[in-house]
């Protein structure tokens, strides 16, 4: 009896600890911009239903749009990965894991407004239960 109890305490230790491990290395995982900085315009969807995209205009003129997303990006704590004004990929944490999304945005003048052409998706998991679509309702100008 003692010994099953030694094995249940160990095998349980040894979840917890890959459990950590994956955690940490999730944080901590280095970031290709050359992987992660495209196009919107251009990227494939991902094989896995991890993504959101959007494709509209706004009212408001270009400098105020990219200012706009910027701030709101940075407000939720975003950072910035590459980019300009014109054209940007931010990195973004999942509230409770902590994993990192990646949303990409591309800004074009049209008449007096601004074309947002915008793609989030998650680097980690399968699906994300709306997060990606949820943040670029957040980000985005309507």
């Amino acid at each position: 009896m003692r010994r099953l109890m030694v094995l249940v305490i160990a095998a349980v230790a040894a979840l917890l600890l890959a459990f950590a491990g994956f955690a940490l290395w999730v944080r901590l995982a280095p970031t290709d911009p050359a992987r992660w900085h495209v196009d919107p315009l251009t990227a494939a969807d991902p094989t896995t239903p991890n993504f959101a995209r959007v494709n509209r205009v706004v009212a408001t003129p270009f400098e105020t749009t990219a200012a706009t997303i910027a701030a709101r990006a940075r407000a939720e704590g975003a950072m910035l990965l590459e980019g300009d004004a014109e054209f940007s990929t931010w990195i973004a944490r999942t509230a409770l894991m902590r994993y990192p999304d990646y949303v990409s945005i591309r800004l074009i003048p049209e008449g007096e407004g601004t074309r947002i052409v915008a793609f989030s998706r998650s680097r980690f998991g399968y699906g994300d239960r709306g997060v990606n679509r949820a943040r670029l309702r957040r980000w985005l100008p309507v």
